[in-house]
């Protein structure tokens, strides 16, 4: 009975030894695949555009193998934008990077909380702190003519055809800017007044791209914004919608926010 009682417990502790081994084997193996998993990325649209502003930035980075979604935000809050991303952030399997555009910066900055957000990108955006309006940071740099080209529709503010041409896709082709023109989404003039709880880029690696002829927001506003998060920033001669006049400048900076350790 002695022997067999040996025996027994001897198989019993090999299989435990053996479980235990299996068991740190698969969390090493899961832990090595979130650390080579490629990000999702995700593209915050700005006010008067759509998801399709991101179409120059897209192709590129399927063809490379990443998961791509481009949030659909209706611009009407930024409690109803931040919603918006949110759920594309839910949507993804794994790590995420946020880009976003102009008005995008206010939302990536608030979503950017979640635990899933790896990095965050600014393409000519705003990247607020806690208690900063649009208006409050624009007066931070010289003013912009933008404002000139507005126009009001039951508290919903779209661009004008001019505005467009001049203050916004300036260097696009006329079929391009009258693209943006036709698919610019109404924003919800209580936005102005809009501000984040949390500033993720206090707690998350960024990158900035500055588009040194953006007429919609000052360059220097860009430059002063980069500079305050500490981001990685790069400097490209493009109006306001530069991820679709300098598409590869901009997807640059965004694969390199997606390989960063």
């Amino acid at each position: 009975m002695t022997n067999n009682y040996k025996i027994i417990k001897m198989k019993l502790l090999k299989s435990i030894i053996a479980f235990a081994i299996l068991f740190v084997a698969a969390n090493v193996n899961a832990q090595n695949k979130n650390n080579t998993q490629k990000p999702t990325i995700i593209f915050v649209h700005g006010l008067w555009a759509d998801g399709s502003s991101w179409s120059e930035v897209i192709p590129p980075l399927l063809a490379s193998g990443y998961e791509v979604i481009s949030v659909q935000n209706p611009t009407s809050s930024l409690a109803e934008d931040v919603a918006y991303t949110k759920r594309a952030i839910d949507r993804a399997a794994g790590p995420v990077i946020l880009v976003g555009h102009s008005w995008g910066g206010f939302v990536i900055t608030e979503a950017g909380n979640d635990p899933k957000v790896t990095g965050l990108v600014y393409v000519a955006a705003l990247a607020p702190d806690k208690g900063e309006t649009l208006p409050s940071l624009s007066a931070q740099a010289p003013a912009v003519e933008l404002g000139k080209y507005m126009a009001q529709n039951n508290g919903y503010v779209t661009l004008t055809k001019d505005g467009v041409q001049k203050v916004f896709a300036q260097d696009l082709s006329a079929t391009q800017q009258g693209v943006i023109y036709a698919t610019q989404n109404a924003a919800n003039g209580k936005v102005f007044a809009d501000t984040v709880t949390e500033a993720a880029w206090k707690t998350k690696p960024s990158w900035y791209v500055v588009a040194t002829s953006d007429k919609s927001i000052h360059p220097d506003l860009e430059r002063f914004l980069a500079k305050r998060m500490k981001a990685k920033t790069i400097e490209v001669d493009a109006s306001h919608v530069v991820m679709i006049s300098k598409p590869k400048e901009v997807l640059k900076m965004i694969l390199e926010a997606a390989t960063h350790q």
